[in-house]
C-alpha cells in the first residue's frame, strides 16, 4: 500500500470480510472508523470490543460518521443503499467503494496468494498465513476465519500484518467479484454447489485462473475443477489424496484428532481431524513448496497449527461427553465434518441450521443427501428455524422441508422451534455437534451446552436466553 494515512469508514464494519480489511488497514497505520447495526444491538459485541481496542472508532449507523475528512468510504455488500451513510456519502461526493471492490483494489498492490474454492478456503488461507509466518516469509493475511493463534485482544484473527509484500487472502466466490482479482497465485480446493451453481462458479474459477500471473495449485481429486477451461488449468500443480497428482502422500494414519503421513520421504504430523483436513494441509505444502519451501522445514511447522475458530472447535471432551462446535453449512462440508468426527463417539447428536432462505432452497437435495448418507442409525439431527439476517428473501422454504426428505429416508430427524428445546433435554445425548454459518451465537449455544453436559447440571435450571 502507498505511504500516505487515509481515514476509511467502513459501514457494515461488523462482517467477517469488512472487519479484516478495516483491522488490516489499521494495523497498516490508516485512520479508520465505521458502523455496524450489530454493534447497535449489542455494544458488547466481540468484534467490536476487538475494533476498539485497536483503535477504530465505532459509530451508530446513522449517517453520523461520514464527513468531508473522509478519504474513502466502503460498503459492507449487506447495507443497502437507501440507508443514511450511502445517501450522505453520495451527497457529499466521497469516493465509495463496496468490500470485494476495495479487497479487489488490495490484491493488486500485493504479491497476492488468493485461496478460492467452495469449502475449506478459510482454512487453508489461515493455515497457509500462519505457516508464512513461522517460515520467516513475513505474509499479510486477510481472511474470512479467525486463525486461533493470530488472535489477541485487539486482533480477532482474521488478519495480520507483515513485513513483506506477500498477501494471502480467502478468495471467496460469493459476490462473483474474484473474475476481477490478479493475484501473483492462486490456490484452488474444490467446486460444488454452495452459493451458486456449479457451472457458475466454474466460469469465476476460470477467470481467476487467467488473470493469474504465476503459480497456480489445483486439487486433483475434484472432479469439478478437472472440467475447468482455462488455459492456465493446464499449468497447475496438483494435490490429491486419492488421484495422480504432483503432491501425493503416503503412509497415512488418521488419529482421532490428528493425522500422520509422509511426502516425498519427508514425515508430516498434523494436529486435525479428518481426511479434509489432511487435503487442506497438502494444498498448502504444494504452494509452499512451489514458492521453494523445502519439505523438511514446513514438517517442523506444521504440528503447531491449532486451527480456524468454529473449525471443529472442541468445548467439551472428557470421555464421557463431547460438544463440537463448526461453521460447516454446505452439503460438502456438512458431509466432510461427519466423516470425521464419526470415529469419535457411536452416537451423536447434531444441530444444524441453515442460514438464508434463497441458499437453504438451492441446497435443498444437497442438504438431504448428505444427512441421509451420513446419519448413522444411533445418531439423530435436529433442525433449528433457518437463520434469517434480514433481506428481501423469499421465505418459501423451512427446515421442515429438509427434516421430510432425510425421515422419508429413514433417518431421526426432528425440527425445534428454538434452542431452550434442545438445552431442557440434553440428557438425552452425551455427544453434541453444533453446525451453521454466519450465526456468531451459536458458538454460544454450543459452550452452553458444553458447561451443562461438563457441570452434570439438570437443564432445567438454567434457561438459555435467545441472542435475536
Amino acid at each position: 500500500m502507498k505511504n500516505n494515512r487515509l481515514h476509511i469508514f467502513f459501514s457494515g464494519i461488523g462482517g467477517s470480510g469488512v472487519s479484516a480489511i478495516a483491522a488490516f488497514m489499521a494495523d497498516k497505520g490508516h485512520i479508520i472508523s465505521g458502523s455496524d447495526r450489530a454493534f447497535e444491538k449489542n455494544p458488547s459485541h466481540p468484534a467490536c470490543v476487538t475494533l476498539k481496542n485497536k483503535g477504530v472508532t465505532i459509530l451508530p449507523q446513522d449517517g453520523s460518521g461520514i464527513s468531508s475528512e473522509l478519504d474513502l468510504v466502503v460498503f459492507s455488500t449487506a447495507v443497502e443503499h437507501d440507508r443514511p451513510e450511502y445517501i450522505k456519502a453520495k451527497s457529499l461526493g466521497i469516493r465509495i467503494k463496496t468490500r470485494p471492490d476495495y479487497l479487489s483494489q488490495i490484491v493488486s498492490e500485493y504479491r497476492t496468494i488468493a485461496v478460492a474454492g467452495t469449502s475449506g478456503k478459510s482454512t487453508v488461507s489461515g493455515m497457509l498465513a500462519y505457516l508464512m509466518s513461522r517460515l520467516g516469509l513475513n505474509p499479510n493475511f486477510i481472511g474470512g476465519g479467525r486463525v486461533k493463534q493470530f488472535k489477541t485482544p485487539s486482533n480477532a484473527g482474521n488478519s495480520m500484518t507483515g513485513a513483506s509484500n506477500l498477501l494471502v487472502i480467502e478468495a471467496c466466490e460469493s459476490d462473483g467479484t474474484i473474475v476481477d482479482y490478479r493475484p501473483e497465485h492462486t490456490l484452488v480446493l474444490n467446486l460444488e454447489l454452495d452459493h451458486h451453481a456449479v457451472d457458475k462458479t466454474s466460469k469465476m474459477f476460470d477467470a481467476l485462473l487467467d488473470n493469474t500471473r504465476g503459480i497456480i495449485v489445483i486439487n486433483a481429486d475434484d472432479h469439478n475443477l478437472a472440467a475447468l477451461s482455462s488455459p492456465r488449468r493446464n499449468d497447475a500443480f496438483t494435490f490429491g489424496l486419492s488421484t495422480p497428482a504432483k503432491y501425493i502422500p503416503s503412509a497415512i494414519t488418521y488419529h482421532s484428532l490428528s493425522s500422520e503421513f509422509s511426502l516425498g520421504g519427508q514425515p508430516f504430523e498434523l494436529s486435525m481431524p479428518g481426511k479434509y483436513n489432511l487435503s487442506n494441509a497438502l494444498a498448502c505444502i504444494a504452494m509452499l513448496s512451489e514458492m521453494g519451501i523445502q519439505h523438511n522445514d514446513i514438517a517442523k511447522v506444521l504440528p503447531d497449527f491449532s486451527g480456524i475458530e468454529r473449525r471443529f472447535d472442541i468445548h467439551l471432551d472428557d470421555g464421557t461427553h463431547l460438544v463440537i462446535d463448526d461453521y460447516a453449512h454446505n452439503p460438502h462440508k456438512i458431509s466432510a465434518l461427519m466423516s470425521a468426527a464419526q470415529p469419535l463417539r457411536e452416537r451423536i447428536c447434531y444441530i444444524f441450521q441453515p442460514h438464508g432462505f434463497g441458499p437453504t432452497k438451492m441446497m435443498k437435495d444437497g442438504y438431504i443427501a448428505a444427512f441421509s448418507d451420513g446419519l448413522r442409525d444411533g445418531d439423530h439431527l435436529i433442525l433449528l428455524p433457518i437463520y434469517y439476517a434480514g433481506g428481501t428473501a423469499g421465505k418459501d422454504i423451512s427446515s421442515h422441508d429438509l427434516a421430510r426428505g432425510i425421515n422419508n429416508n429413514g433417518k431421526s430427524v426432528e425440527v425445534v422451534k428454538d434452542r431452550n428445546e434442545v438445552i431442557n433435554r440434553l440428557e438425552r445425548w452425551d455427544n453434541y455437534i453444533v453446525m451453521g454459518a454466519r450465526d456468531e451465537t451459536l458458538s454460544a449455544f454450543a459452550r452452553s451446552i458444553a458447561l451443562l453436559l461438563g457441570l452434570g447440571c439438570s437443564p432445567d435450571r438454567i434457561k438459555l436466553k435467545e441472542a435475536r
